[in-house]
C-alpha cells in the first residue's frame, strides 16, 4: 500500500489537478439558495480522499472544484465532504 510520505509531490499543488477550494459558511448558504438544494442532494467525496485530507477538510464541508477545459471554457462542481473508511 501507498502511503502519503511515499508520494513525491503533494496531490493539490500537482498541475493536472483542478482547483479544490472549501466554501465558507456563505458561500455555502448561496450555493444551497441558488440552486434550491441541501448537502443531501451533493454528490459526495470522502474525507480521507488526498484533495480533502490535502485541504483539512472536515465532514459536511462542502468543496467546490473548479475545472478548465479547452472547449467548455471551464465548469463547477460542488462535493461534499462525508466519513470514509479507514484503510
Amino acid at each position: 500500500m501507498v502511503q502519503e510520505n511515499d508520494i513525491p509531490f503533494k496531490t493539490i499543488e500537482h498541475r493536472l489537478i483542478p482547483k479544490h477550494e472549501v466554501l465558507g459558511e456563505k458561500e455555502t448558504a448561496e450555493l444551497f439558495s441558488n440552486y434550491k438544494i441541501n448537502e443531501r442532494k451533493l454528490p459526495r467525496i470522502l474525507n480521507t480522499d488526498p484533495m480533502a485530507k490535502g485541504l483539512d477538510a472536515k465532514v459536511g464541508d462542502i468543496i467546490r472544484i473548479s475545472r478548465v477545459s479547452a472547449t467548455a471554457g471551464g465548469s463547477l462542481y460542488y462535493r461534499v465532504v462525508v466519513k470514509g473508511m479507514q484503510k
